[in-house]
């Protein structure tokens, strides 16, 4: 009996806005934001690849936060614009879970990369003098490495649990994307699985690394009383703004959007566009704090730069 009223559907229906008016313009704000973070990621991932004193363990952490944060928002914007700018609102069965599982992925990744320059931080001022025998690039590469495997195979897992549902209520997504609370509860029979798999992957991905964050910043607090020098402590200090500020515009609002909406009513065009500035400012924030507040990329800019100039220069005589 199960088997006979397992339904499939061939494509789901992304619902987004309800009687907003006006949203066009939310969508080309979109495209604005999604062009800056192409360039701004683009432009930090080529000066770390071109400049030589860049190859650290340090700037692999950079480069692999740049790369996360520039698939991501290729994986939701684009295909956001095509489906509400172009009014192609339904989409394929696999293409949904394909676009749920991308779009989860390079999110998480961002959150345990985020991790991984906390630990780079919590080295460098607790551990001095350790520092380069602890942090090398085998090190940080293995940490990156299975972070990415560990997700993928976690994500695998969690939307192949999907197949396992018979979605004969509806194929309305009252979301902006495959999200997958939304596409879940269009499920008739038992959730309950999915919904464990869903808590399991928001505290392993985002509440754990945010403690794990708190807990070496709260290391680096004790260790930066113990410096004499209230000089040398404010210089230490702002080795650490970056990864601060990366961090806030991070986890602040997205760790806001779900308290909010456990603990109370949003409507779901204010969920829509919490949920869609979350998944899309940071990553485009991201390589302008660093581009703007890290010494080491402003001067690796200025030598390619002088680079380029001279060798301009040189191709004129």
């Amino acid at each position: 009996m199960i088997n006979s009223t397992f339904v499939r559907p061939a494509s789901f229906y992304i619902s987004g806005f309800t009687n907003i008016p006006h949203a066009k313009y939310f969508y080309v704000f979109l495209c604005f934001v999604y062009i800056v973070t192409v360039l701004g990621n683009g432009f930090l991932l080529s000066v770390i690849y071109l400049d030589e004193a860049l190859h650290t363990p340090k700037y692999m952490i950079v480069f692999n936060l740049a790369f996360a944060d520039l698939c991501g928002s290729t994986a939701l914007i684009p295909k956001l614009l095509d489906t509400f700018l172009f009014n192609r609102r339904y989409i394929l069965y696999e293409a949904c879970l394909s676009n749920m599982f991308f779009v989860y992925l390079f999110g998480f990744v961002q959150s345990w990369t985020l991790v991984t320059m906390a630990f780079d931080r919590f080295v460098a001022i607790c551990f001095p003098l350790r520092y380069h025998t602890i942090v090398t690039k085998p090190a940080i590469g293995v940490m990156l490495l299975f972070s990415w495997v560990f997700i993928i195979i976690y994500l695998a897992l969690l939307v192949k649990l999907i197949d396992r549902l018979s979605f004969c209520r509806s194929v309305v997504v009252k979301s902006f994307y495959c999200d997958h609370g939304p596409v879940c509860r269009l499920a008739c029979n038992d959730i309950s699985l999915n919904t464990v798999m869903a808590y399991i992957a928001f505290f392993a991905f985002l509440c754990i690394p945010l403690i794990l964050i708190a807990l070496t910043y709260v290391c680096i607090s004790v260790a930066l009383k113990r410096i004499a020098s209230g000089e040398e402590r404010l210089i230490a200090f702002k080795t650490c703004t970056s990864h601060l500020s990366l961090i806030a515009v991070f986890f602040v609002p997205i760790i806001s959007t779900n308290i909010a909406s456990a603990s109370s009513y949003i409507h779901p065009n204010a969920r829509i566009i919490n949920s869609c500035l979350t998944h899309t400012i940071p990553a485009m924030l991201n390589p302008i704090i660093y581009s703007l507040k890290t010494e080491e990329v402003l001067n690796a800019t200025k030598k390619l730069y002088h680079r380029k100039k001279i060798s301009g220069v040189t191709r004129k005589w």
